[in-house]
């Protein structure tokens, strides 16, 4: 896997991130060029996390609904990964009744800070019918303050992470870039990326455990949808019974995380760690979690892919910088 190194932006591009997590989407971020002058989280370990993978970050630990955005009028960029349970089945779709919804503060910071572009992450049941006249009220309202967008079904798998791991993206720029933006092309063109085998032979073998070859061979699918991070939900498992059947086909026991990989003279079914679990979600290998396994899974298994916002945020780089190129000739 590659590593993490910063890519300092060339474009003088900037954003600022709400519901950042342990880092999935600031990376792409990062990748794509935009530099952030502010990363919001409420949990204390990705805070941690962020910290110590990237200590030139302004991490602003606390309660996004807490959080100004006054200071930084007119950055490029308003992004964030707004929780998922009131949108999921598992937390019951309450949706605008979900202490959790925080998708009406992510307007109100758009308001107070009025970027060029707005992303913003959640499941895919956001898209679910029960939900049409929320989406709508949020395209009118961002409307009113002079945006156009549209939400994005997009599958990780196509954007190279070896999981079949739908997303929704909501993509909103204002009225005079909209028309720039395109939406980020497949990657592997129709075709699977590493199956969960090729992904993580290394990491399995790496104590020496004799049957990582074989086991290899035989996980040869990408890997099933990771879950199991909820706060509410679950420690550190790969979720519930169906999430387990799914992984056991590939020869891991989803029942709990291991410390470190199979030894030699192993037998049986191995455990995913961490680390493993984190490749497969599309992280680097340098890129390290704080906090116990729990914890550090729940990191994992909340993040927006690395890879997929990578994608999205080219296409809103390119368009940005587009609208700036034109003006720049025209004048």
């Amino acid at each position: 896997m590659k590593r993490s190194e910063p890519n300092p932006s060339q474009s003088g591009l900037t954003c600022i991130e709400i519901c950042s997590g342990a880092g999935g989407q600031a990376l792409g971020l990062e990748r794509a060029g935009f530099q952030a002058l502010a990363h919001v989280e409420y949990d204390r370990h990705a805070c941690a996390t962020l910290r110590l993978n990237r200590p030139q970050w302004h991490v602003v630990e606390g309660d996004v609904r807490d959080f100004s955005a006054k200071e930084f009028k007119g950055v490029d960029l308003l992004a964030g990964g707004v929780p998922c349970p009131p949108f999921s089945k598992a937390g019951k779709q309450l949706g605008p009744d979900d202490e959790r919804d925080l998708f009406p503060e992510a307007l109100r910071l758009v308001g107070e800070c009025r970027p060029k572009a707005v992303m913003l992450e959640n499941v895919r049941g956001f898209l679910d019918a029960v939900f049409t006249d929320y989406r709508q009220n949020l395209k009118q309202q961002l409307k009113t303050l002079g945006y156009d967008g549209h939400w994005f079904l997009l599958n990780a798998s196509d954007f190279g992470v070896p999981q079949l791991r739908p997303r929704v993206v909501f993509v909103s720029m204002r009225e005079d870039l909209w028309g720039n933006f395109e939406p980020p092309m497949p990657l592997v063109h129709g075709k699977f990326p590493r199956s969960v085998g090729e992904t993580l032979h290394d990491l399995m073998a790496e104590n020496g455990w004799e049957g990582a070859f074989l086991w290899a061979k035989n996980a040869n699918e990408i890997a099933p949808t990771l879950v199991g991070g909820s706060k509410k939900h679950g420690g550190a498992d790969l979720g519930p019974t169906r999430a387990r059947k799914a992984w056991a086909s590939l020869g891991v026991n989803g029942l709990s995380l291991a410390n470190e990989a199979p030894p030699k003279g192993f037998e049986g079914m191995p455990r995913l760690t961490v680390r493993m679990a984190a490749r497969i979600q599309g992280f680097p290998d340098d890129w390290h979690f704080t906090g116990g396994k729990t914890a550090a899974y729940r990191q994992v298994g909340n993040a927006f892919p690395p890879p997929v916002a990578h994608a999205v945020a080219m296409r809103i780089r390119e368009a940005i910088l587009s609208k700036a190129s034109h003006n720049l000739m025209a004048s």
